[in-house]
């Protein structure tokens, strides 16, 4: 069974930076595609950046140049590093991966699902 359990969260100053961590066990292949989305109360859920399996990342417009995904070299965290943050960034940040274990997402954030907790990550003005 896949598990995903994000870390890092926190609260920053506007323009801080925070790294996000996801810790992925259960896939049985090496290469997934994984992401991380975000939800702030009362909106609806938003895909901020995604990895796909061949490598291929994906960043909403909003956090392009400011934020980073990437995988450790075990494959087995995921990270975002996110650098200056406004306070539009505040929200829970969900780590997400595929319903099925290996192969690609085409790029596309409606194929990921929330598999964790969330890590609250507030940016203050």
């Amino acid at each position: 069974q896949v598990h995903l359990a994000e870390s890092g969260g926190g609260s920053v100053p506007s323009g801080g930076s925070l790294r996000l961590s996801c810790t992925v066990t259960g896939f049985t292949y090496s290469t997934n595609c994984l992401g991380w989305l975000r939800q702030v109360p009362g909106k609806e859920r938003e895909g901020v950046a995604l990895l796909d399996d061949d490598g291929t990342t994906v960043y909403a417009d909003f956090v392009k140049g400011r934020f980073t995904i990437s995988q450790g070299n075990a494959k087995n965290t995921l990270y975002l590093q996110m650098n200056n943050l406004k306070s539009d960034d505040t929200a829970t940040y969900y780590c997400a991966a595929t319903a099925w274990d290996g192969g690609s997402c085409r790029q596309d954030f409606r194929h990921l699902e929330v598999r964790g907790q969330g890590t609250l990550v507030t940016v203050s003005s």
